[in-house]
């Protein structure tokens, strides 16, 4: 019982309550340059996803058995780069053999997924909280399920605000941010939601 409560906080803090994207601000970049359609939104999200629980499942054991112990914390940083940087060009080769037009659609976004603060964000948090593995794996695959979410509701909106008529000054990228941070505050809603449901 424990287990499935702690599974379903993560679930909801990952999805809603801190969203790495409206709550955390993090990923911004391709969260506003990738989310002009549900295709690119949907094809960064699951890449997002892949990255952060394969970037979760290798960097949690070097630090724990490898950095920990040999009391180098401090190079977890630079270790967690170049592990994401590995998964995001294995990402980027299938992606350019076997899906060329999602390749194109997400364009330079996908190679800057290597300095995406969201993916090395969740392998830091994880190593913060003090999750165990199983626990950290969910929480990346959470975390990733939020981002994808966020991704996708965004490109809605973003389709719907280009179909309206926006003043002049505010066309572009005004616009854009006055529309996130719109969303921003509509997931602050969900503050307080663990507390109404679990009492704590």
């Amino acid at each position: 019982m424990e287990i499935a409560r702690g599974l379903i906080i993560i679930l909801i803090t990952g999805v809603l309550t801190e969203n790495f994207i409206l709550s955390k601000f993090l990923g911004i970049c391709p969260f506003l340059g990738v989310s002009k359609k549900v295709s690119g939104s949907v094809g960064m999200g699951i890449a997002v996803i892949f990255v952060m629980v394969l970037g979760t499942a290798v960097t949690w054991p070097i630090y724990t058995f490898i950095l920990a112990p040999l009391n180098v914390e401090y190079m977890r940083t630079i270790a967690f780069i170049l592990i994401v940087a590995l998964f995001v060009q294995l990402i980027e080769m299938v992606l350019r053999r076997k899906m060329p037009l999602l390749y194109e659609s997400l364009g330079a976004y996908l190679a800057l997924m290597v300095t995406n603060c969201a993916i090395l964000g969740v392998t830091l948090l994880n190593i913060d909280l003090e999750y165990g593995f199983l626990y950290s794996i969910f929480n990346a695959f959470c975390a990733g399920l939020g981002f994808l979410m966020v991704m996708v509701i965004f490109s809605g909106v973003r389709g719907r605000v280009d179909r309206c008529d926006i003043p002049k000054a505010l066309s572009g990228i005004p616009i854009t941010f006055i529309a996130a941070s719109i969303m921003s505050l509509s997931f602050m809603g969900f503050a307080g939601l663990i507390e109404g449901i679990f009492g704590i």
